[in-house]
């Protein structure tokens, strides 16, 4: 499995749309962390919907997050990457908490911004 989380100063960027970079942790079968990458993403669009192809393809299945649009929900779903948002603080203990079952959705999402259109 492979979990990203948009990120800031190895902190969960409280907004998917404005993080610097993507932290992605491979975990194996016994949810132990066993490999550590970061992803910066394209120039482009405001709200980083183009970067979500690059991290289905990398094999991404789950997004910690802090907040986000609907939009970019729906879109990572369409590539197979559940969401979970309301996280905050290191991304590690963070995608620690989530793999000892403790992280759940907030389902709280944010207005669209309008920087991209068709998103």
């Amino acid at each position: 499995m492979k979990i990203a989380l948009p990120s800031r100063d190895r902190q969960v960027d409280s907004h998917f749309g404005h993080c610097e970079y993507f932290t992605i942790f491979s975990v194996d079968a016994d949810k132990n962390i066993t490999a550590e990458e970061t992803l910066s993403p394209p120039e482009g669009c405001g709200c980083k919907s183009n970067v979500i192809p690059i991290l289905a393809e990398k094999g991404v299945t789950v997004m910690l997050a802090g907040n986000m649009g609907e939009g970019a929900v729906n879109m990572l779903g369409r590539s197979g990457i559940q969401v979970i948002r309301g996280c905050a603080g290191n991304v590690k203990e963070v995608t620690e908490k989530y793999l000892s079952g403790t992280v759940q959705d907030t389902a709280v999402g944010c207005a669209d911004h309008g920087g991209c259109p068709g998103h």
